[in-house]
């Protein structure tokens, strides 16, 4: 059990029988009445975030997490295999949990694995990415008046804007967060 005055950003915790992970909390002493905490949760099983007010000093349970880093091996069906960088062994993940992660992983592509309780419950890809561009327009130059852009499809299947002058089989960065084009590599 954990104090409401001990949570961190990115920390797990059990309430009303699930599991969620802290994405913001903030400490709040109004002038008059008791302080509290306001929290922004998102719940490990659904992916659902909600928020929840918290009194000082209440009680949690929190749950104990691991971060495993792990390099995808290959999809085959609903499964995605993974395999452990330190013990080799293979782990097949079911894509619903692997969800939008998935627009940014390649064979060979480097990820984390997180555990609560001894199952996975997401998968995180690295903060960039570089990904092969397989299809888009070509850029005609001189039909804007500022910088353009257009949709570019990379080799995932996940489709971002990017500047007129990259071509297809070019790499570009993309930053898996806000799901954008940053460089071309």
């Amino acid at each position: 059990m954990i104090s409401t005055n001990q949570f961190k950003n990115g920390m797990a915790i059990r309430v009303d029988g699930k599991r969620f992970i802290i994405l913001y909390f903030q400490h709040v002493k109004p002038g008059k009445g008791g302080a509290f905490v306001r929290t922004r949760l998102r719940n490990m099983d659904t992916g659902a975030v909600i928020e929840k007010t918290f009194r000082a000093g209440e009680k949690v349970e929190n749950i104990r997490t691991e971060s495993r880093p792990m390099q995808f091996l290959y999809g085959d069906g609903d499964l995605m295999y993974f395999m452990d960088s330190e013990t080799y062994d293979q782990i097949p993940v079911p894509r619903e949990v692997v969800g939008e992660a998935a627009d940014f992983i390649v064979e060979g592509g480097e990820v984390s694995l997180l555990f609560a309780d001894g199952e996975i419950v997401s998968v995180e890809p690295p903060a960039h990415v570089d990904l092969e561009v397989v299809r888009t327009d070509p850029g005609v130059r001189g039909n804007t008046a500022q910088g353009g852009s257009k949709p570019a499809t990379l080799e995932t299947g996940l489709t971002v804007q990017v500047p007129l002058f990259i071509s297809e089989g070019e790499r570009v960065r993309v930053d898996t967060r806000t799901r954008e084009y940053l460089t071309r590599v």
